[in-house]
């Protein structure tokens, strides 16, 4: 199997092989498009949906008035070409219609070229994590514009995204981070009063939100081990129950103050302002993987870089480093 990289502005993504990204896309002109509760569910419904169509598997995500987050792992390039007709099929109903996907059988039932290039053209649009966004912010752009009867483009610059390392601390880390969108906006003071994130959709029962944090802490059977050991990163070690309902929000003004300053807080605390790194910092992960991206595509930085890790200023990070050094606004 090949591996190739593409890498434009701050875009980096790996092809061919199962790979972890944060993405985040913003409504165009920054406008709070999405602040009604029926324009987030449909996002939200429609996360899943196309979620499933193309095989990637949401960790989690946070839906806000003029943006969203979401956290994917890809799968390989090699597991989609070996789906079965069935299954791809299966995949079409997830976004089209009954009618639509039974004209996609009758397609594959009359088999030789027909078939292979139906199949082709529906496996052409699984998998990478930029098709994925793509089929997302057009179906939702397409149903908003013609429910709020608009024309033009809803989302504004190209979605930005960081490669993650497949690892549960680096994971848990930035899931965190996503999850409390709504509490740095001062919208909840607990993500799970909020319906719209993967932390609080999962606190609600709902499968698919409980199956990704399982799989982003490594407890895929145990939910209760799982969501345990994801809250240490949300509200701390040595949480309780109910002190984690505490107005954090009006904590926040005071964390970012001790941030731009130079200054370091408790990575709980860090988590609850807005950082740049999980955001623009390209590649995240440990020393050994970011410079292992590094020196695998050493031909993309500059002559006199020796190295590709970049130490994450604010907080204690763990083995957490990217290939990104952000001086300024890094904390907002």
């Amino acid at each position: 199997m090949v591996l190739s990289v593409v890498m434009r502005q701050t875009r980096i993504k790996i092809e061919g092989v199962e790979s972890v990204y944060h993405c985040m896309t913003k409504i165009v002109g920054g406008d709070f498009l999405l602040e009604g509760d029926r324009e987030k569910e449909v996002l939200r419904k429609q996360i899943w949906k196309v979620s499933a169509f193309c095989g990637v598997e949401v960790l989690t995500y946070c839906i806000m008035s003029n943006h969203f987050h979401i956290l994917v792992r890809t799968p390989r390039r090699d597991a989609l070409d070996e789906l079965s007709d069935k299954e791809i099929l299966r995949r079409t109903g997830c976004i089209y219609s009954k009618e639509k996907v039974e004209f996609f059988e009758s397609r594959f039932d009359e088999g030789g070229d027909i078939r292979k290039r139906f199949r082709a053209n529906l496996l052409s649009r699984m998998g990478d994590i930029s098709l994925f966004m793509k089929e997302l912010k057009q179906r939702f752009s397409i149903w908003y514009n013609k429910t709020h009867r608009r024309t033009g483009t809803l989302w504004g610059e190209r979605f930005k995204s960081v490669l993650v390392q497949d690892d549960p601390f680096a994971l848990m880390t930035i899931a965190a981070y996503i999850d409390l969108n709504p509490v740095r906006a001062r919208i909840v003071s607990d993500p799970v009063e909020y319906r719209y994130c993967g932390y609080g959709e999962a606190m609600g029962g709902a499968k698919n939100a409980r199956r990704g944090i399982s799989r982003l802490t490594r407890h895929r059977e145990s939910w209760g081990r799982a969501i345990e050991k994801y809250r240490e990163i949300v509200f701390g070690k040595g949480y309780a129950r109910n002190a984690s309902r505490g107005n954090r929000a009006l904590e926040i003004e005071k964390t970012r103050e001790i941030l731009n300053t130079g200054g370091r807080v408790d990575r709980t605390e860090a988590l609850r302002c807005r950082i740049r790194y999980f955001s623009d910092g390209a590649v995240l992960g440990s020393k050994e993987f970011v410079q292992g991206y590094f020196e695998s595509h050493r031909d993309r930085f500059g002559r006199k870089r020796r190295d590709g890790p970049r130490r994450m200023r604010g907080s204690d990070w763990g083995e957490l480093t990217c290939i990104r050094d952000l001086r300024r606004e890094v904390f907002g």
